[in-house]
């Protein structure tokens, strides 16, 4: 056995992933290399190794005649009869070939090809490694600045991350942990190249695969993405099970789910809506949180028609535009949004069989600071119980009024003493103009009695 062999084929197996029998194949072809650079040819040289021993052996097969003219491929009647007796001319006989004899560049000819062989498996484990994670995101650590591209370690190799592929305005620094998407793998000659991405929407995609797990299983499908990294994004979610709301499985329990990715993506704001096979539907859903009166979608053309609220119309087309721009590439249709002032002055309304109605939509939503920043304008109901306002602050006088005020038995001498009002919790800061007038027409009503 040759445990010298046998013990550095397995380590190296190990560190490098690279499999034993491949490794035989290189001492293999190594040997035959060797043989060819020592005899000036090798088409008769045959090697044998064990995989359990690493034991090998190399012969020639020589073919016995009477008169030898190669003595590389023949051996004569009476040199085969004195290996065994049995052989006649025609017949192959092995003859062992010593590797000691070789030379020392036919030595180091068949070292060469052994590293060579293993510098080329190396590379096609890691590119068959890392090829598998394609279109998929790994954790990398920044390492340096390469002009304006960046370098991620993502174990093995070093990722590229391009300018084009980076977040506006995202600063990486050096050391820290970053998720990326393998955007492509390629198998060069100076080893596997991976260009990776922070911008891609499949990594959003991606991200709420590892924290939702119904998603990751497949009970939750994100059927569109739509993204302007950095900024916001929308993403378009359907559920192949009644019992399970998609949007809420994917915000989670007080937004942990969600939360989690936006902190990955360094506060991005992420829009969950519905997905829906209607297409005016999914259009209204992909426009929240702006409110609609109503949707006219053409299917053929790819383009609709929506109508919303004079109030809702900044918040429709959102900053810049964007959110009609993000609600038309998730759905892919082309968006016009129109105002209902507009609808009305160009007679969209009647062109389109709708009876207009002043209320179609109901304008009383509850008021929400994310909305306000948007510039919606909200209104409340008028009609509000006076219960709701039964806090001390809210109260006057002229709430203690009439019968429905307070009942005369509430209130009795006995409840006020002189001791409960002393000069020290009067001043004059307590008493404004009106009150001073008042005061000062109740002494005259108290003087006119003295006097009669």
């Amino acid at each position: 056995m040759n445990k010298e062999l046998l013990l550095a084929l397995e380590m190296i197996e190990k560190e490098k992933n690279i499999s034993k029998a491949v490794l035989l194949e290189a001492i293999e072809n190594s040997l035959l290399t060797a043989c060819k650079n020592h005899f000036g040819k090798a088409d008769n040289i045959k090697v044998n190794i064990n995989p359990d021993t690493c034991d090998f052996a190399v012969y020639a097969e020589k073919e016995v005649v009477e008169t030898v003219e190669d003595p590389l491929t023949q051996i004569c009647v009476e040199e085969a009869k004195l290996k065994n007796p049995r052989y006649l001319p025609g017949d192959i006989v092995p003859i062992a070939v010593p590797s000691k004899e070789f030379g020392r560049i036919a030595t180091q000819n068949a070292k060469n090809v052994i590293l060579q062989k293993i510098r080329e498996e190396e590379r096609k484990v890691l590119y068959n490694d890392y090829y598998s994670k394609e279109k998929d995101i790994m954790t990398g650590i920044v390492q340096k600045n390469l002009g304006r591209n960046i370098s991620i370690n993502l174990g093995k190799l070093d990722a590229i991350l391009n300018e084009s592929e980076q977040v506006k305005g995202e600063v990486l620094r050096q050391n820290e942990h970053v998720k990326v998407y393998i955007l492509e793998v390629k198998d060069t000659s100076k080893g596997p190249r991976v260009s990776v991405s922070r911008t891609h929407p499949d990594l959003v995609k991606r991200l709420f695969e590892s924290e939702v797990a119904e998603v990751k299983d497949g009970t939750v499908e994100i059927k569109a993405i739509a993204r302007e990294a950095g900024s916001r994004t929308k993403i378009a979610v359907w559920s192949n099970d009644i019992n399970v709301d998609p949007v809420g499985a994917c915000v989670g329990i007080n937004g942990a789910r969600v939360n989690a990715v936006v902190s990955e993506l360094r506060g991005e704001k992420i829009d969950i809506i519905n997905w829906d096979d209607n297409a005016a539907y999914l259009i209204e859903n992909a426009l929240s949180p702006a409110k609609v009166i109503c949707v006219v979608a053409d299917e053929e053309e790819r383009e609709a028609l929506v109508i919303v609220p004079d109030y809702q119309l900044s918040l429709a087309i959102g900053k810049e535009g964007q959110n009609a721009r993000l609600a038309a590439r998730l759905t892919g249709y082309k968006i016009d949004i129109k105002s209902e002032t507009q609808a009305k002055e160009q007679g969209l309304f009647e062109e389109l069989g709708i009876e207009y109605q002043e209320d179609m939509v109901d304008y009383h939503y509850q008021e929400d600071e994310d909305f306000q920043e948007e510039g919606e304008i909200q209104e409340v109901e008028d009609s509000l119980d006076e219960e709701n306002y039964s806090e001390a602050g809210d109260l006057t006088g002229d709430a203690f009024a009439g019968e429905e005020s307070a009942e005369d038995e509430d209130f009795t001498d006995e409840d006020f003493t002189d001791d409960d009002f002393t000069d020290k919790d009067f001043t004059d800061k307590d008493f404004t103009d009106e009150d001073s007038a008042d005061t000062a027409k109740e002494e005259g009503y108290q003087e006119e009695e003295q006097l009669s």
